[in-house]
């Protein structure tokens, strides 16, 4: 297996992931060992055959799903010791998530949509607004805060989401089959966004079944059969 450098200090450290999902008489080994260093500022994207263990993965560094065995710190903390509220607030500040069906209030316009994670947080409206008319600016709909969901395009909606994602400023950008739902010219648009972005310092790592989007990132791990068959560095992002 071809391996990527250790990094000094990762924003998530794996180490032998394992998860198992029992199905009547069958165990099912979804990830059988994983080893993983992601750093601040990384461009990453996670590839693999349909049962790879690629949504298991993204499960579990989302902090959706806790692994059978192994340890998980994320920002130097161990996630295996966090209870249910503590992992609530890291999925709220820590990470942003971005689905390929965008997942969107469809009776809410853009800015508020952009708002929904900030609620939880407690923080008074005036300031949830202007967060999120920052986020909104920063992914270039600065004109479009006031449509509903079914007023925008494919990819004005994925740029709400992106930008509800970004509202919080968290360390990790976790984005599922970002570009599942679109176009391709519309998936140019967006992974140039992704891509100005990390530019920008922000921390991605893209769950993906398509080569053309993984290309963008500057690493690419591919998972088969719960393992990571290579993680390589990619010369040409």
């Amino acid at each position: 297996m071809l391996q990527a450098p250790a990094l000094e200090t990762p924003v998530i450290a794996l180490r032998n992931i394992r998860r198992r999902y029992v199905m009547g008489d069958q165990t099912i080994n979804a990830l059988a060992g994983i080893d993983l260093d992601i750093g601040r500022n990384e461009y990453l994207a996670v590839i693999g055959a349909s049962g790879s263990g690629k949504s298991t993965l993204m499960n579990i560094l989302g902090c959706l799903d806790r692994p059978s065995e192994g340890n998980y710190l994320l920002n130097g903390r161990d996630v295996a010791q966090m209870n249910d509220n503590e992992l609530a607030q890291v999925r709220n500040r820590d990470i942003g998530f971005i689905f390929q069906s965008f997942n969107l209030l469809p009776r809410a316009d853009a800015l508020h949509n952009v708002m929904q994670p900030l609620v939880y947080r407690r923080l008074p409206m005036a300031e949830r607004r202007r967060l999120a008319t920052r986020a909104l600016e920063r992914v270039g709909l600065a004109t479009r805060m006031d449509h509903l969901p079914n007023q925008l395009s494919g990819g004005q909606r994925q740029r709400v989401a992106v930008a509800r994602a970004l509202v919080g400023e968290p360390s990790i950008l976790l984005a599922d089959e970002p570009t599942g739902n679109l176009d391709s010219s519309t998936t140019i648009e967006i992974m140039a966004l992704f891509d100005e972005l990390h530019q920008a310092g922000q921390t991605i790592i893209i769950v993906t079944h398509e080569p053309e989007i993984a290309e963008h990132c500057h690493r690419i791990i591919r998972l088969r059969d719960g393992l990571v068959e290579y993680d390589r560095r990619n010369p040409k992002p």
